[in-house]
């Protein structure tokens, strides 16, 4: 807790919430998870590799508690701009393709999803936060 004069440091290292959504971690694989259920006054964030295609996929949702950003990235260091693959992303309807890393501002209320990643040449990186306490999808949990 933050006081102003006081700081404790709360590190996490695993996935902290419900992994049965991504199966069996092969083709997605949840690494970390941080929300205020895990750490008191946080805000929700998470990291996920993406090892294969996947027709697996979160459902249309939006989020009327805050805005989200979702980050894609290639993990090739020679050439860090290439996503190494393509993620089919909808966004208010319309169908994104991404085959460069990307951060992705998607404001309170916008309905997002389905994502499919239709291909992984090398493992693709996805982050997303919210300056939300806890992941909630709107309609849906």
């Amino acid at each position: 807790m933050t006081d102003g004069n006081t700081f404790t440091p709360t590190i996490v290292t695993r996935y902290l919430a419900d992994t049965s959504p991504f199966g069996d971690g092969r083709v997605v694989n949840p690494v970390i998870f941080m929300d205020s259920n895990s750490v008191p006054g946080s805000f929700y964030a998470e990291y996920i590799v993406i090892n294969e295609a996947s027709q697996g996929t979160p459902p249309e949702h939006s989020h009327d508690d805050a805005d989200e950003i979702l980050m894609f990235f290639g993990s090739d260091m020679e050439r860090p701009h290439d996503l190494c693959g393509e993620v089919e992303l909808w966004i208010d309807g319309q169908k994104y393709m991404l085959t460069e890393s990307a951060m992705i501002f998607v404001p309170r209320g916008v309905k997002h999803c389905p994502l499919y990643c239709r291909r992984v040449e090398k493992p693709i990186i996805m982050v997303s936060t919210a300056p939300a306490p806890y992941y909630r999808r709107d309609g849906i949990e």
